[in-house]
């Protein structure tokens, strides 16, 4: 097999791998008030391990839409921690313009600061898309491959 063609199977397979990531979409679900829960800013749990924490759950999210609400950081509650709390978890539907952002909202008759993201455990922390990391790295071996390459 030439390095083409090893480099094209490579490009493929990368390519279906990310098919199948958009397939199984999960969130993170909990709740928990001040510093006294582990679902607060910043997410002290690693997503692959999520029972080590005590009310952190992964569960599945037919929609592929996850949600961070903050609620108590305005009006009564600003200044005292107890009612800041924090909550994680699937969205039954994706947002009307189906755009990922953050903004104060109303949610159940009170004003929220709520985040909508759309992908695998992405209200989890930090969202890094390692899928353009994957697809620079396999460019870069084509075109080694290519050039310099002796399979």
């Amino acid at each position: 097999m030439n390095a083409i063609s090893l480099s094209m199977w490579c490009v493929i397979g990368f390519l279906l791998l990310e098919g199948v990531n958009c397939l199984n979409k999960r969130c993170i679900r909990c709740r928990s008030r001040g510093e006294l829960g582990s679902c607060g800013d910043p997410f002290p749990t690693n997503v692959t391990e999520p029972d080590t924490q005590i009310g952190i759950h992964v569960v599945a999210c037919p929609s592929g839409w996850c949600g961070k609400l903050i609620e108590g950081t305005t009006g009564a509650f600003k200044t005292d921690d107890y009612g800041a709390a924090t909550q994680r978890m699937c969205l039954q539907r994706s947002p009307s313009d189906d755009q990922e952002r953050c903004a104060y909202t109303l949610w159940n008759h009170k004003k929220v600061y709520m985040c909508f993201c759309n992908g695998d455990l992405c209200n989890s922390a930090v969202k890094v898309n390692a899928f353009q990391y994957t697809s620079m790295a396999t460019i870069f071996i084509v075109i080694y491959n290519i050039y310099f390459g002796r399979i």
